[in-house]
């Protein structure tokens, strides 16, 4: 079993005050993807209800590095038919299964270790391809990659490996970035968490930060500073059909690598429940992702990482995790919102996320998401935005549901600003409306 087999639609989350946020309310042709970031995510044809006040995915880095793949950047790709939706009405996290995969005694891990750095900017990364660009062998990105991606074990209710998955060497100072729901009950309750490599070396790791609303960890592991960092790459270039490999230890099998194509970019993905909600703009691949592959690097052929795998879908009604398994859809967080968050962490122990402050319903005809509050002092409140628009796009790209909104605006940074195109009244017009940092 995973760390968790409690799957099934969470419709509302908090906000900081603890005060419910997010509502959901299901519509049955929502082509968004719903996921959640503990093995459990929502039905694929609900249509939640999110704020859009907190939403993700990073503005990508402003130098590419050399040897990358063409500058252009892949357009959205287009939704699915909403009667494709229905068959995937489970959408997974691809958590580690339970105890018994890796033998061996755990250490206890903290929060408290935010020894790290300035940022991404004041740590050893690695930005040149190791391969050409005319590199066509798996076999060689998976020399360079295997070396710098562990296996991450955890606790969960009270069991030293009670969660497992993956994670990759970021930098020269030992820090390894995975999924949060990977860890995040022990980070919460001072558990244990192991990291071991390539070799077979088992480590120990503490919490350098984490966030729940982008469903990433950054740890501090003792010994892996004589690990090889991998190079980042960017998703925003690559394109649909492009050649994507994934590597984790899936179902506690380490050192797994898998291959597939890009199968769509910018794909809304909803994980979570509650507070633990995250948005994520996503690359969706067929790579074959499992549980125990969460916080693996997904690389493109020059071996740059481009993704954390993340989520899975899965055909039928909600079932328990441990019956989950790959049917060729596979979501991972781009490594343009993975290095800004890290940056955050690294710089603050602390991750932030965009919000305008108004919660958002979606539609039953996909129309759009509708304006149902908005929070007096947010930027929200100070725009044209009034309860009762209806949001048919975000910076000009259509939206069909509550989760498009958010993940839209989360594609920003705090103290950037979003356009809105709004109807009211039979009128259709633009509103700016600027974000605010919130922390989570």
């Amino acid at each position: 079993m995973s760390d968790r087999d409690d799957w099934g639609w969470q419709p509302e989350t908090t906000s900081d005050d603890g005060q419910p946020e997010t509502k959901a309310e299901p519509a049955s042709d929502d082509q968004t993807v719903p996921t959640r970031p503990l093995p459990e995510v929502a039905a694929a044809s609900d249509q939640p209800e999110s704020s859009t006040g907190p939403p993700p995915a990073a503005t990508p880095p402003a130098d590419t590095p050399p040897g990358a793949q063409p500058a252009a950047q892949a357009p959205a790709t287009a939704r699915l038919p909403g009667w494709t939706w229905p068959l995937v009405s489970v959408l997974a996290l691809v958590l580690g299964v339970a105890g018994g995969a890796v033998a061996g005694a755990l250490v206890a891990g903290g929060d408290d270790d935010r020894s790290g750095s300035g940022g991404v900017l004041d740590v050893e990364t690695r930005t040149t391809p190791p391969l050409n660009a005319d590199n066509t062998s798996i076999a060689a990105v998976s020399a360079k990659v295997l070396p710098s991606t562990v296996q991450i074990i955890a606790e969960y209710e009270g069991k030293p490996q009670g969660a497992t998955g993956s994670g990759f060497v970021f930098d020269a100072k030992g820090h390894v970035i995975t999924n949060n729901h990977v860890i995040a009950e022990a980070a919460e309750d001072d558990g244990q968490i192991e990291v071991i490599d390539h070799d077979g070396r088992h480590m120990t790791a503490t919490v350098v930060g984490r966030s729940g609303v982008y469903d990433l960890a950054v740890l501090k592991v003792k010994g892996a500073e004589d690990l090889p960092p991998l190079a980042i790459g960017s998703a925003t270039q690559m394109h649909v059909g492009e050649t994507v490999v994934a590597f984790g230890s899936p179902l506690g099998l380490s050192a797994t690598v898998t291959s597939g194509i890009v199968s769509a970019v910018n794909r809304p993905v909803t994980t979570g429940d509650g507070s633990d909600s995250s948005y994520i703009n996503a690359v969706q691949t067929d790579a074959a992702i499992n549980p125990g592959n969460s916080g693996g690097p997904l690389v493109n052929l020059q071996a740059q990482v481009i993704g954390v795998n993340s989520a899975i879908a899965s055909l039928g009604s909600p079932v328990t995790s441990d019956k989950v398994g790959n049917i060729g859809v596979g979501f991972a967080i781009p490594i343009e919102q993975v290095t800004v968050t890290t940056d955050q962490i690294l710089r603050t122990g602390e991750a932030q996320y965009p919000v305008i402050g108004a919660n958002v319903r979606g539609t039953e005809d996909l129309t759009g998401a509708r304006v149902e509050s908005i929070t007096p002092g947010s930027p929200a409140s100070e725009a044209d935005l009034e309860v009762g628009d209806l949001i048919v796009k975000v910076d000009g790209k259509p939206v069909t549901g509550a989760s498009d909104v958010v993940v839209a605006v989360r594609a920003h940074r705090p103290g950037e600003s979003v356009t809105l195109t709004l109807r009211r009244d039979g009128k259709t017009f633009e509103v700016t409306v600027g974000l605010e940092a919130k922390t989570g």
